[in-house]
This record gives C-alpha cells, structure tokens and sequence, in this order.
C-alpha cells in the first residue's frame, strides 16, 4: 500500500508507517507542502495513493466518494508533534 501522509499531520506517522513496511510519504517530502486540496487530491489519485490527513475538508463523502478513490483516513490528533 503507498500511502500520502499530509503536511497537517506530524512526520513520525510516516515513519512510523515505513517502520511496519509500507511506502509511506509526506506531502513535505514531495515538495507539495502550501498546494491547494484540488491539486494535491488529484496528484494522490494519479499515484494511486491512501491520503491520511487531518483536513476535514477531505471527509466530504459528496465530493470524494467512497470507492472513488484509493482511500482517505482522518485522523484527528490531540497532539500536535513533528
């Protein structure tokens, strides 16, 4: 599974991901930091990437249906680490 960690979420979940064996990036590594949500959605999608993020505005089941995509994971932490 190739997963996208998004900039809102801290980095140690990527490491945390590629410590278990999964092709986990972040959208800073991949110099996406700052894109537009139209921009980087469409740029998972052509990578056949599962997004995991903390913008809530990616939860929208109208805009990004389920079964649409390779996948979204929300993640609302209480704790903001880097």
């Amino acid at each position: 599974m190739k997963i996208k960690v998004d900039e809102n979420l801290p980095r140690s979940i990527a490491e945390l991901l590629r410590k278990r064996g999964y092709h986990a990036e972040t959208v800073t590594e991949e110099n996406m930091s700052g894109w537009k949500d139209e921009d980087l959605w469409e740029a998972v999608q052509r990578e056949g990437m599962f997004l995991i993020t903390a913008d809530k505005g990616f939860a929208n089941i109208h805009r990004y249906p389920s079964g649409s995509h390779g996948g979204v994971l929300l993640l609302r932490p209480s704790k903001r680490d880097t």
